[in-house]
C-alpha cells in the first residue's frame, strides 16, 4: 500500500490524495503535523527518497526564511530542524515499498504509482 506524508494546508498534497482517490489506488494518510514522524520515521524515509536532507527541506517557508536561512546547518541540524518543524518537510511524500519520492510533479506520481 502506498503511504503519503500529508500536512492538510497544502494544496498539493490535497491534490494527490484526490488524484490517488479518483484513480482507486490505496493508500495510508500520515498527517505529519498531527502526528510528527518519529526520528526512526524520518530516518527511514530520508534513506527511502535517496535524496540529501536539504532537498527535503522547505526553503520558501516562512519558518525557514525567519529561522534557520542565515544558520550554516550541517545535515544532522536539518534533520533536527525538520523533526521538531514537521511543517517544513516537502509534501506530500510518497512511499511505495522500499523507494519514495516528493510528489510533485504530479507527471511524476502519476509514473511513480503505476511503475
Amino acid at each position: 500500500m502506498i503511504k503519503i506524508l500529508h500536512n492538510n494546508s497544502c494544496s498539493k498534497s490535497r491534490g494527490i490524495l484526490e488524484y490517488l482517490d479518483e484513480n482507486g489506488v490505496a493508500f495510508e494518510i500520515i498527517d505529519i503535523i498531527n502526528e510528527p514522524l518519529s526520528e526512526t520515521e524520518l530516518r527511514t524515509v530520508l534513506k527511502k527518497i535517496h535524496c540529501p536532507v536539504k532537498e527535503l527541506v522547505r526553503t520558501n517557508d516562512k519558518i525557514y526564511k525567519e529561522t534557520f536561512r542565515d544558520q550554516n546547518l550541517c545535515d544532522e541540524d536539518l534533520f533536527q530542524m525538520l523533526l521538531n518543524n514537521p511543517s517544513l518537510i516537502q509534501r506530500p511524500v510518497i512511499i511505495k515499498g522500499s523507494v519514495a519520492m516528493i510528489g510533485r510533479p504530479i507527471e511524476n506520481v502519476k509514473f511513480f504509482i503505476e511503475k
